[in-house]
């Protein structure tokens, strides 16, 4: 896009606010989030009873003179997490302005600010045709995040996405360590549900955004249209049409559209997916600091 997602003044709205990973993962060390077992931080969790083989250094002896027991301290454990954000690179995503693929990108380096200043891991994918290319390898750390941006600046949007095929062929998924983000309009035959069910099985945890724009949401077209799908090589592609927009027309569409995003809830629901609906011609910080307040994935 040679278009600057991130400036300044969206940095600094994104400071108020962090990421909230709350499902227990095994993750790596060194991060922020606090995980369902016992580790070496400072913060006291709780006392066992000692067993042959735990470090002497951990015996609790004040509780020794009080019990006549041994008791080892627990620590909390903070483990660091993958956060691998996928972005839909088709032509669909592009729109008739690119805003929609703006607000995508936008988006995707706004949660990556939140998951390396929480010190965790990141990696970006492009979903694109049935591949899915690392962008600029793991992202750790400010100067990391940086260079991650500028290559995100210069993503091409083009073609079809087979969202099963493409996930399938990621090279490092991940198993149970961290956030899975998938931007995308969703506007596709294939069948981005499967793809969503692999990352379960790899014990993920998932969020789908789908980004759609007003034009999507609300159309205002008038009369008769030539409409031109954005994916379509060739004029003579059957997916390109002629119609005459009537008020029946808009009817069935917003009814269509109402009962795929209805479709889309339903299915993440359940499955404890997460899911929200952006409209990309709002600021992308409104997404972030009220619709991912909201259901749980920033606080």
């Amino acid at each position: 896009m040679a278009k600057k997602i991130i400036d300044d003044e969206f940095i600094s709205k994104l400071e108020m606010i962090s990421l909230d990973i709350s499902k227990p993962m095994q993750g790596y060390f060194g991060g922020s989030h606090r995980v369902k077992s016992y580790g070496n931080t400072v913060e006291f969790a709780d006392f066992r009873e000692y067993v042959l083989g735990d470090d002497l250094r951990k015996i609790d002896w004040n509780l020794y003179s009080r019990f006549e027991k041994h008791y080892v301290k627990l620590f909390v454990d903070e483990r660091q997490m993958h956060v691998q954000i996928f972005i839909d690179g088709s032509a669909s995503m592009l729109g008739s302005n690119k805003q929609k693929a703006y607000c995508a990108l936008k988006m995707a380096a706004g949660i990556a600010f939140l998951a390396v200043r929480s010190m965790d891991k990141v990696s970006f994918r492009l979903l694109q045709g049935d591949t899915c290319p690392d962008l600029c390898g793991t992202v750790n750390g400010t100067d990391a995040f940086n260079r991650a941006v500028l290559s995100l600046e210069n993503i091409k949007f083009q073609g079809e996405t087979d969202f099963n095929a493409a996930v399938m062929n990621c090279e490092n998924v991940g198993y149970n360590d961290g956030l899975t983000i998938i931007i995308s309009d969703f506007l596709t035959k294939s069948d981005w549900k499967a793809a969503v069910e692999y990352l379960l099985y790899r014990k993920r945890q998932v969020l789908l955004i789908q980004v759609l724009s007003p034009e999507e949401l609300d159309p205002t077209y008038n009369g008769r249209i030539f409409l031109k799908d954005s994916e379509a090589e060739e004029i003579t592609d059957l997916r390109n049409m002629k119609m005459r927009i009537t008020p029946a027309a808009f009817k069935a569409y917003r009814q269509a559209l109402d009962e795929y995003i209805d479709d889309m809830k339903d299915f993440c629901a359940k499955r404890a997916v997460d899911y929200v609906l952006a409209d990309s011609s709002e600021p992308v910080e409104i997404t972030l600091l009220n619709k991912l307040t909201e259901i749980g994935i920033i606080k």
